[in-house]
């Protein structure tokens, strides 16, 4: 089995080294899925998730990227992670937040340096750092309600290359 990344990391990440060619390799997820999956190949690029029944707002997916710099031998890059709408939201909301924050800095600096005050400044700033805690709370929880998935998503994987060769 591939071991997950730390636990910090919101999108943990795996490889996998198998003894196949890249066409041998591609032709394994080219099969008609099993419920409830679905896979969708594009080249190298593969995703494999939950059929809409199965599909919640927390559900994630595997993207695999295949590669193979050597004759008779491929790699499995896999990355889980939410639904990509949901992942892009989620950044543009971080990304919101610290903007915002840089804002009410530089005018918090603005104002302090013609001596007006700036405690409402202050508390905006402080309430943004609060909104980004939450934020990467909800993110956190999010992971640990799609860890199931996570596994049985990982399962399957193993299950589509059980019959290849894998290397350590």
């Amino acid at each position: 089995m591939s071991e997950l990344t730390n636990e910090i990391v919101l999108r943990p990440r795996f490889k996998i080294d198998v003894l196949s060619d890249l066409d041998t390799l591609k032709a394994v997820f080219d099969v008609k899925p099993k419920k409830p999956f679905t896979i969708k190949r594009i080249d190298e690029h593969v995703y494999l998730r939950f059929v809409k029944e199965r599909t919640s707002f927390w559900s994630p997916q595997l993207h695999l990227e295949l590669t193979s710099f050597e004759k008779g031998k491929s790699t499995i890059h896999g990355v889980f992670g939410p639904n990509p709408t949901l992942w892009t939201f989620f950044m543009f909301l971080h990304f919101g937040v610290a903007t915002l924050f840089i804002i009410l800095g530089i005018f918090a600096y603005s104002k302090y340096s013609l001596g007006h005050d700036i405690t409402m400044m202050w508390i905006g700033m402080g309430f943004l750092v609060i909104i980004w805690f939450v934020l990467y709370a909800f993110g956190r929880l999010g992971k640990s309600k799609g860890k199931s998935q996570m596994a049985e998503l990982n399962a399957y994987l193993y299950e589509l290359v059980r019959h290849l060769p894998i290397t350590k």
